[in-house]
Parts: C-alpha cells; structure tokens; sequence
C-alpha cells in the first residue's frame, strides 16, 4: 500500500470515532431531556438526510477539488453541528448538520481509493477501511457511553477555565466538547493526505446541471448488471448497519434493561464481527467472486428477529458478534465490486455519491420505518421482528434477481467478471 493510504486510515479513523461517539451522546441528551421515544431513533434517518438530498452535489464536488482538501471542509461542517447541538439547538437538527459534513466527505474517502490504488488492491483496500471504519464504531460507541457515564463526565464537569463560564453544566454537554476535538484532529490528518495526480473534472457554473447528470450516473448503475447487484446489496447492508446502531440500544433497554452506558458496549460487540468479517474477507475473497456472499444478507434479517429471544448478555455477545460477521464478510466484496463498476463507468467521486444517495436513502426509509413503528406504540421486540423480515426478504429478492440476471445475460455477466479479472493485473 501506498503511504497516503495510511494517513487516509487515520483521518477516516478519528472522523468516524467521533461520529458514532456523537450519536450515543445525542440518544443520551435526548432521553434525559424527556423527548418522546421516536426521537432518539429519528437521530439516524436525520444523519442520513443530506446524503440524500446533496447526492447530486456532493460526487462532483469531490471531484472537482483534491480530496483532502474535500474532507477537510466536510470535518469542519461537523464541527458547527458539534457547536449547535452544545449551545442549545435540538439535538435531530444538529446531528443532520454532522450528517452533511460526513456527506460531503464520503465520496473523496472512498473516490481517492480508486485514484491512489490499482484495481488488484481495492478489495485490500476496502478490507483495511471498513475493518477501520468498524474499529472506529466500536471504541466511538464506548467513548461515547464512557463520556455521558458518571464517572468520566463528572471528571469533565469538574474542569473549569478560570474566569470563563463555558456554560457546559450536563454529562451530554461535556462529552460534545471533547468530541470537537476529535474532529479536529482528524482535519490534521485530512491537511496531510497526498495528491493524487489525477486530473480535475470542474464543476458547471449551474450546478443544477448535475442533477441530470446525477440521474445518468444513477441509472448507468442499476443497468450495469452487477453495478445493479453489488449497489442493491450494499444498499441494504447499509440500510440495516445504520440503524442496527439504534435497535441494539432499544433492545438492550427492553431486554436487559441496560442504560445507556452499558447498552453501548453491546453495540461495540457488533462492531467487533463486522471487523473480523471484513478483515476475513479482504484476505479470502476475490473481486470476481464478490456475488458468492448474497445468502449471507438473508442470514442477517433472520439473525435480527432472532435477538428477540436473548435475554442473557453471554449469549447476546457472541451472537452479535456473528451478526457483525456476516455483515462484514458481505460488505467488502460487494463494495469493491461497486467501487470498480462505478469507476469504470462515471469516474470515483459521482459512483461513489451514487451509492451514497442509494445507501443513504435505504438508511433513512428503514429508519423512519422503526421510528415510525415506535411512535406508533409497536414495543421494541415488535418493531425488530418487522425490521429483520424486510431485511432477509428484500435479500433473497435480490439474490433472485442475480440468478435471473445470470441466465438472461450470461455473456454479459461473464464479459464484466472478466474484465474485474483482467485489471488485477494493471
């Protein structure tokens, strides 16, 4: 690997450690605050918001400017929503603030991994991010359960800056101030991450000119017959890893009546198969056999219904950790698979904003559909059972869908596994 890769591991690494800080630090600011028991779960459909409605904007932004400097502005934007959920603003607004930093940010992390690497280390490549990435949820999720904790904020509310009154009286509060930090220390990195060389492609000087353009790219995606696969499968891993977050929180409260604090270790457990599976599969899949790893999706729905009927943390830990597994295990192949479509067919920052936009959206449609559920009286365990049967469904309806694919248009299909062969190579 290439030594900017590395320092793109650690701005991603300190970037994402806040994020996922953040969110157990807004769900804890909203239950102690009284807000209804909708609003603690709304927290992951408003971080995805922006992804969705900047889609359009954010890939060709990406491209227009050196990455680095892409991220740099994005860790920024997180900082004022840092600032605004401090001083007062209610937490759903500010975190969909975080959310567009982190939209604007997305496509150059992922796009500059395509520009700085050959094809032959991009499952690698993907292998050592995401690993990263889930690294960077477990110790965010348990710093962010450690800061509202009693013993760590009451060593921050202890500190004072003499003859300054910050205003900051909460354990919430005290654990936002620190997180900004973080996000500054991951625009140091961002400042040191090299150029690639690759040519700039301007942004027009209307920029609703990218929304056709944006639809092109959306639409080359789905017709490609695996770009239409791997992005309908990361849609929904996505969909299901963005509010597994939140459902893991709920169902230890109903479960095992944890608080916050404790609950956030057993999303840490997750995070800890999804690292074993991704690093797993960046070291035994290869990029032409990226479609193999679909059945493992439907595993995931049914494993979702089945943490209904756990009520003893040893058995939830390990299987949590099963859960992470296989969808860390599924991801990666898949990822890179659409990483290398879509960058052969529109270039890294819009393919990337594409799977954004789709990813996002199923993040949010999946999200409202829990929130909803929830506002409407459906306990937890009723709400997960409806979640996991969508998941495995809509899973097994695309793995259909590859099959069907692979009999209608066998040359084509084998023509595009060929060519991933082929540019390991180059």
């Amino acid at each position: 690997m290439k030594r900017g890769f590395y320092t793109i591991m650690a701005a991603q690494f300190f970037s994402s450690l806040a994020d996922n800080a953040l969110f157990v630090v807004a769900v804890e600011l909203l239950r102690t605050g009284g807000a209804p028991k909708w609003q603690p779960a709304a927290l992951v459909p408003m971080f995805a918001l922006f992804y969705v409605v900047l889609a359009p904007f954010v890939g060709a932004f990406a491209d227009a400017r050196p990455k680095g400097q892409v991220m740099f502005v994005s860790n920024a934007i997180k900082v004022v929503g840092c600032l605004m959920m401090l001083f007062g603003s209610h937490p759903l607004m500010s975190y969909a603030i975080v959310g567009l930093g982190a939209a604007a940010y997305s496509p150059a992390k992922y796009g500059i991994l395509t520009e700085l690497l050959p094809a032959s280390q991009l499952v690698k490549a993907n292998g050592w991010i995401e690993g990263l990435t889930i690294a960077s949820i477990i110790l965010g999720v348990l710093l962010g359960g450690q800061l509202v904790g009693v013993h760590v904020s009451s060593s921050l509310l202890s500190m004072d800056l003499p003859l300054i009154d910050t205003g900051v009286d909460t354990a919430a509060e005290a654990a936002i101030s620190s997180l900004i930090f973080l996000y500054i220390l991951a625009a140091w990195f961002n400042t040191r991450i090299p150029r690639t060389g690759v040519e700039m492609r301007p942004m027009p000087a209307n920029k609703l000119e990218l929304l056709p353009d944006f639809w092109r790219c959306n639409l080359a995606l789905w017709r490609d017959k695996l770009g239409q696969i791997s992005l309908a499968t990361t849609t929904l891993f996505w969909g299901v890893s963005g509010n597994l977050r939140y459902i893991v929180l709920a169902w230890s409260a109903a479960a095992l009546g944890y608080s916050t604090t404790q609950a956030s270790s057993l999303v840490g457990v997750v995070a800890i198969g999804t690292a074993v599976g991704a690093v797993v599969a960046s070291m035994r899949m290869r990029l032409e056999h990226a479609t193999s790893v679909m059945p493992l999706g439907i595993g995931m729905g049914l494993l979702v219904i089945l943490m209904n009927f756990i009520d003893n943390v040893w058995v939830a830990a390990p299987f949590l950790i099963l859960l992470g597994g296989l969808g860390g295990f599924l991801v990666v192949p898949m990822n890179a698979l659409l990483q290398h479509r879509g960058h052969n067919l529109m270039g890294a920052g819009r393919s990337i904003a594409v799977q954004n936009f789709n990813e996002q959206a199923c993040i949010l449609g999946l999200g409202a559909f829990y929130s909803l559920s929830t506002g409407m009286g459906l306990s937890a365990f009723g709400a997960i059972t409806a979640f996991g049967a969508v998941v495995a469904g809509f899973m097994w309806l695309i793995q259909r869908w590859h099959q069907s694919n692979c009999v209608k248009y066998k040359d084509q299909v084998d023509d595009l596994l060929r060519l991933a062969q082929s540019d390991k190579s180059h």
